[in-house]
C-alpha cells in the first residue's frame, strides 16, 4: 500500500463503507471488504499522522509557536446519530 495516494484510499475505503451499508455481500465478501477497510483506515491515518508531524517540523524551523490539541469536532455539527454509542464523544478512540 505504500505506493498507494491518500485520495485514492480515501475513496476505495468510502466505497468499501457504502457497499457495506447497502448489506448486499456475502458473508465471505464482507470479511473480505472489512479486512481491506482495516488496512485503508491504517494507512490514512498513518499519512495522516505523517502529514501532521510534517507540518509541526516546519512550524518549528520558522520559530512558531506551536500547541497541539486533539480534534474535537463542535457538538452541534459532529452529525452525531442517537443510534451511534460513539457519537457521544466518551469513546473516540479507533480500535485501529
Amino acid at each position: 500500500m505504500a505506493e498507494m495516494k491518500f485520495e485514492k484510499a480515501l475513496k476505495e475505503l468510502e466505497g468499501i463503507v457504502e457497499k457495506m451499508e447497502q448489506g448486499g455481500p456475502a458473508l465471505d465478501e464482507s470479511l473480505a471488504l472489512f479486512e481491506r477497510g482495516v488496512k485503508l483506515a491504517r494507512f490514512l491515518r498513518s499519512e495522516l499522522e505523517r502529514a501532521e508531524k510534517k507540518i509541526e517540523l516546519l512550524l518549528e524551523e520558522e520559530g512558531e509557536d506551536i500547541k497541539t490539541e486533539p480534534f474535537a469536532p463542535d457538538e452541534k455539527n459532529d452529525g452525531a446519530r442517537g443510534d451511534d454509542p460513539d457519537a457521544s464523544g466518551e469513546n473516540s478512540d479507533l480500535p485501529f
